[in-house]
């Protein structure tokens, strides 16, 4: 059986992954294709848990301590839920992953380079997503969508939320070699669609 690819959608927050993994998920299962749809922090117990704390629900740890979380999380996510379903040949779609933590994670250390370091040891064993697709989006613009929707999360910050949009937008620099593709997120719903599925298809993926 053929392996299953793996597509990872990526961005600051207000970015419209989320809405977007839905949008293609029905756009490639109409044409054919078995497509699961996942996202991290995962449904899983160390995800749930993660989602309560970015939340705001529970205290948040030190760094440290939340980076290898989200690694775990990560771990058991792959073994549970993402590899089962590639070995069946099955499109997995996955709202963040790794470079979340890359992003996130590394952009609140005092030492940037050394804590992005780290954090790429202990996610070293993760499997390499067939392509990225990184939303690119103003962070202004950004802003505004998350306060429509009256999100508030432990990194909202407008400070990070700027260092992440110049994070993504030069993201090869971090993950050189990485099938990385990148979408204009302030373009409208159906084009933003379009920009993926075109993408999908220009990689084989679609």
């Amino acid at each position: 059986m053929r392996q299953g690819r793996f597509v990872v959608l990526e961005g600051i927050d207000g970015a419209g992954t989320t809405t977007q993994l839905g949008r293609v998920a029905a756009a490639l299962a109409a044409g054919g294709q078995t497509v699961h749809t996942t996202s991290e922090p995962s449904r899983g117990p160390i995800g749930t848990l993660l989602r309560r704390i970015l939340a705001g629900e529970l205290a948040a740890p030190g760094e440290h301590a939340l980076a290898l979380l989200f690694a775990s999380d990560r771990a058991d996510h792959l073994q549970s839920e993402v590899v089962p379903k590639l070995q069946q040949g099955v499109t997995v779609l996955s709202d963040r992953y790794y470079h979340s933590s890359l992003a996130y994670q590394s952009l609140r250390a005092s030492d940037r380079r050394a804590r992005a370091a780290w954090l790429r040891e202990i996610n070293r064993f993760a499997r390499v997503p067939d392509l990225t697709l990184v939303f690119d989006l103003d962070q202004a613009v950004a802003a505004q969508r998350r306060a429509e929707r009256g999100d508030r999360q432990l990194y909202d910050s407008a400070e990070l939320q700027r260092a992440l949009a110049e994070f993504y937008g030069n993201i090869e620099q971090v993950l050189p070699g990485e099938a990385i593709a990148h979408i204009c997120a302030g373009a409208s719903m159906q084009q933003v669609t379009e920009q993926i599925l075109g993408r999908l298809r220009e990689s084989a993926l679609a």
